[in-house]
């Protein structure tokens, strides 16, 4: 085992040892015996009954048939979601196969951060994710099931999904995916569009035919963002089958790994031998491997938020430190946009995650002894998964890279180093992704702030040739209690076109930016907001700004006793809380714990003692 991946593990164990304890407990108190309808009042379960079909009904009356949920983040508005439509009837039929029943539980809401991207309503994202746990808590809240399948893919759905799921610790889970959509435009060419259109040499007709055939039908962007990094953080968990994340939406395959993922459950309720609770397969060793994977492959920064909050929900205590000192140590296997030329489907074409796992594990940077939807031990994963006529079967996944230019080897890696490195310095600490960065010097930036108090500031300022000069874009009150944090990735072409124009550019920001962050150098989910009082709101047009990765610095060039006397300034918010329902939220987004504790309410009043 890797002498650093072993010694942050047991910092994370040593850390999360009275909470995970506490966990696990309760685990162990509410499995039960037998099925959990069994202990309803004859009426009470007649409610439950009431809607089912007449197969499924004489099932649940029996008292040794395992009853599976179906929580779904269907919806037509998210490409990825938009297949979940069909899933719930080939669930049902294939639980029923297996020996148990399935019920419909409910639905929780999906966003589209694409559709939101620099709108109003993309203050709403990460809040979303809370509400989805909560969501998902209220369709299991009925104490009917033995197990439950968990339909989620995107940036805020599946972490919302874990979240909510974790609350019942106690009952076997399994992520099932739709796949991404094949391949559209070349991501480097959608890029080149854009540039024009935000410079006004091409109108909004050219724009969008272009858009059109990148985004083009159901399933998963192709670019390696928040959502397809979610999709390997849940396999890297062990909370998908082997090799099924990247499985292309609508195939034959796809079709059979999601019958296969509604049997595999139905065998690992507390009724059988297997029994498999999500609370036992997340676990402080296999959220270690998620980190690793993530580095490994320069993962969305995101999950330096999402990740931490799902660890906490399984009582277990992750610090950006943890990620940095894995990032240091664990080398760049993946070149994938925005990271490289290729997508998700030449990841999974080059060898996808049997190669990745292979890597990881030969060269002892994962754990093997974790628990996992398939079954005990990560090496299971080192399969890949075919078809046999309708059904499908794993077989040994490659032992090389069929495409060296987007996934290479621990022995030649593209970067001796993951896809991360937290800043830390007088203006807090701040996550910045060095994966994207095409040369050294984009990871040292020094140069004048200038200050925004929203998006349209930025875009307003570069349309009247404002950005035109060496800068830092110091964009505040975007952290979790001022407007819910929301993703401030439209930013990005507009600092590309200046950095591509011969100036030197920089962002720093309490907001978000997602895996396609592109070749930007930033410093994002700075911590302490402006909003609580952050240095980040002291911060003057004109100071100088330092962002040195090689060194992990953050910092203003201001003596500290003048920081000191600074008051901070104070931004009208009233515009970003309210329209379009922002306005019902209040209470969660006053109750986000700070980014780097992974920005949730949900545990702000839940007793972790």
């Amino acid at each position: 085992m890797n002498s650093v991946v072993e010694k942050v593990t047991q910092r994370i164990v040593e850390r999360s040892k009275n909470h995970r304890e506490v966990y696990l407990q309760r685990i162990e108190e509410d499995k039960g015996k037998g099925v959990f309808r069994g202990k309803l009042e004859c009426s009470n379960l007649s409610h439950g009954l009431a809607g089912c079909n007449t197969s499924c009904r004489t099932a649940l009356l029996e008292d040794n048939v395992p009853n599976i949920a179906i929580i779904s983040a269907y919806n037509d508005m998210v490409s990825s979601h938009q297949p979940y439509g069909v899933y719930p009837e080939i669930l049902k039929k294939a639980v029923a196969e297996a020996g148990g029943a399935a019920q419909f539980a409910g639905g929780v809401p999906a966003m589209c951060d694409g559709i939101t991207q620099g709108e109003d309503g993309m203050d709403l994202s990460l809040i979303s994710r809370d509400v989805i746990a909560m969501s998902l808590v209220i369709g299991l809240s009925h104490n009917v099931f033995e197990g439950a399948m968990l339909l989620g893919v995107c940036d805020k759905i599946l972490p919302g999904l874990l979240l909510g799921g974790l609350q019942f610790g106690h009952l076997p889970m399994i992520l099932i995916p739709s796949g991404p959509m094949t391949s559209g435009v070349e991501h480097n060419e959608k890029n080149r569009v854009r540039a024009l259109f935000a410079e006004g040499k091409i109108g909004r007709k050219e724009m969008l035919e272009t858009e059109v055939k990148a985004y083009h039908s159901p399933g998963t962007c192709t670019f390696y963002g928040t959502a397809n990094s979610n999709q390997l953080m849940a396999e890297m968990l062990g909370m998908h089958l082997p090799g099924s994340s990247f499985v292309n939406a609508g195939t034959p395959l796809r079709d059979a790994l999601t019958k296969a993922a509604a049997k595999q459950i139905t065998s690992l309720t507390n009724l059988g031998d297997d029994y498999t609770p999500i609370g036992h397969v997340i676990s402080e060793k296999s959220v270690v491997n998620a980190m690793v994977g993530l580095m490994a492959t320069g993962g969305s920064t995101n999950e330096t938020l999402h990740l931490v909050a799902i660890a906490r929900a399984a009582g277990i205590r992750i610090d950006w430190s943890d990620f940095e000192e894995i990032s240091d140590n664990v080398p760049l296997l993946v070149r994938i946009y925005p990271n490289g030329s290729g997508d998700i489907n030449s990841f999974q074409k080059a060898g996808g995650m049997a190669l990745l796992v292979r890597e990881l594990l030969e060269n002892g940077m994962v754990h093997e002894d974790v628990q996992t939807v398939a079954g005990p031990g990560f090496s299971r994963y080192l399969q890949e998964p075919v078809l046999d006529g309708d059904d499908v079967v794993w077989q040994d996944g490659p032992a090389e890279s069929k495409a060296p230019e987007n996934f290479a080897s621990c022995a030649a890696p593209f970067d001796p180093m993951g896809g991360i490195k937290i800043l830390e310095g007088n203006m807090g600490r701040a996550v910045m992704k060095i994966s994207a960065l095409a040369d050294g010097e984009k990871t040292y930036v020094e140069a004048p702030a200038m200050i925004f108090h929203s998006q349209k500031e930025l875009e307003d300022a570069f349309h009247a040739d404002k950005l035109n000069k060496d800068l830092v874009a110091v964009v505040r009150f975007q952290g979790p209690r001022a407007n819910g944090m929301p993703e401030l990735h439209k930013l990005i072409m507009f600092l590309s076109i200046v950095m591509d124009r011969g100036y030197k550019a920089g962002l720093v920001t309490d907001g978000r930016l997602s895996g396609a962050s592109g070749k930007v150098p930033f410093a994002i989910h700075c911590t302490p907001e402006a909003v609580t009082g952050g240095v980040i709101a002291k911060i003057q047009d004109g100071d100088v700004i330092v962002m040195d990765a090689e060194n992990s610095i953050l910092k203003v060039k201001v003596d500290d006793r003048e920081l000191e006397k600074r008051e901070c300034a104070k931004a009208n918010l009233a515009g970003s809380r309210r329209g379009l329902g922002r306005q019902i939220f209040a209470s969660l987004r006053k109750a986000q714990l700070s980014a780097d504790k992974g920005a949730s309410s949900i545990f702000t009043y839940v007793d972790e003692s």
